[in-house]
């Protein structure tokens, strides 16, 4: 995710409390809606999609930040 900003990421993690929160919580979303689709936790496939789009919107929240911070440099 966000490739060219890998460097940036890798900064913010940990330094970035805003950043980090919004990183770890697309990471769980990410990793609940794999589970859901391998069958590993119960989900129907309109859970699945509910899911998406808040970890849709939570990339969007990370690439504005992203996007903000890189401006202001």
């Amino acid at each position: 995710m966000f490739t060219e900003y890998r460097d940036l990421i890798s900064s913010l993690k940990g330094n970035d409390a805003y950043f980090t929160r919004l990183f770890d919580q697309h990471n769980q979303l990410d990793q609940k809606i794999q589970n859901m689709e391998n069958h590993i936790e119960p989900g129907t496939a309109v859970e699945i999609e509910v899911l998406k789009k808040e970890k849709l919107v939570l990339k969007d929240e990370l690439y504005l930040h992203l996007k903000n911070l890189e401006a202001a440099a």
